[in-house]
């Protein structure tokens, strides 16, 4: 913001200027993303429209939670795997099935990089 200049001015310039701001009485903001929410408590939210953008400034107190990913592996999956890359160790090929999120040619590509070396 400006030095020196009420809200109320600030307000009536952007006003001119066609950007239009209203708060908005949130209890709570979460941005979900793969791996981590964003928890915003006591925000204060302001949307601003300005030139047909919407836009939305936040503050408040913020945290994050890592998100936990089930993998769900079937017998297939594993067989899969084995087949494709000649591994007959079962274990190896969960732990890398796990690894790779259930991602079977990801999985497949790192057991035959890591046995390549």
């Amino acid at each position: 913001m400006m030095p020196n200049i009420d809200p109320r001015t600030m307000k009536n310039m952007m006003a001119k200027m066609g950007i239009k701001s209203t708060e908005i009485d949130a209890t709570r903001v979460i941005i979900e993303s793969n791996s981590t929410d964003i928890i915003i408590d006591n925000p204060q939210v302001t949307k601003i429209e300005m030139q047909g953008v919407t836009s939305f400034q936040i503050t408040g107190n913020i945290s994050e939670k890592e998100k936990v990913v089930e993998v769900s592996i079937s017998e297939e999956d594993i067989k899969l795997v084995q087949e494709q890359t000649g591994i007959e160790n079962r274990e190896k090929v969960v732990k890398a099935l796990h690894d790779a999120n259930g991602d079977i040619a990801k999985a497949i590509i790192t057991l035959k990089e890591n046995n390549q070396t």
